[in-house]
């Protein structure tokens, strides 16, 4: 029996979040499961057992401690709400052309994380007031936007706009949001 390389070495959550993170973005989050993650970090299946539950676990910690993170979210430093919303919607579209499998994936699996917690949402509803949107349509707004350039990016994504035209659409996109907010 071969001893494994990896005994005496122990195994952190971040090791196994970036390791579990390199092999969706090769096959898609449907091809990942705890057997192939242990077989690529040489450790015994059931010891990722002491660091996640199960897999749902998994990429809910991928998300909250190795994606989210990348948010280059808009500081709230004085610069107009347009500007603001116009960084958030780029800092969104990166996170989602960086991380397509893991992007699409969630979306389509909203018991993994709740979408509409933390920074990103927390950036928004900073800046819809700034947008005059008054506080009782707050949430609607914060959904259809979120739903807009959600259905865009998943457009993107599945090839359904053109590569070459994909950052003229979305340009296009959020000058129609950002020129029809002050309207409410």
């Amino acid at each position: 029996m071969a001893v494994s390389a990896r005994r005496g070495t122990p195994l952190t959550a971040e090791e196994i979040r970036s390791t579990a993170l390199r092999l969706i973005e090769a096959g898609g989050v449907d091809s990942l499961s705890m057997r192939k993650l242990a077989a690529e970090l040489d450790v015994n299946p059931m010891s990722l057992y002491h660091h996640v539950a199960n897999k749902t676990e998994l990429i809910r910690e991928i998300c909250l401690g190795n994606v989210v993170p990348l948010l280059d979210l808009p500081p709230d430093d004085g610069t107009p709400w347009q500007d603001q919303l116009r960084a958030l919607a780029y800092a969104y579209r990166r996170l989602a052309r960086t991380h397509p499998m893991l992007w699409t994936y969630v979306h389509n699996h909203p018991e993994v994380i709740e979408l509409k917690e933390g920074g990103l949402w927390d950036v928004l509803f900073r800046i819809l007031p700034a947008a005059g949107v008054p506080e009782d349509k707050r949430w609607r707004t914060a959904d259809v936007l979120h739903g807009f350039v959600s259905g865009l990016l998943l457009s993107e994504t599945l090839g359904h706009i053109a590569a070459d035209q994909a950052d003229e659409t979305y340009e296009t996109a959020i000058d129609m949001i950002i020129r029809g907010l002050p309207e409410h």
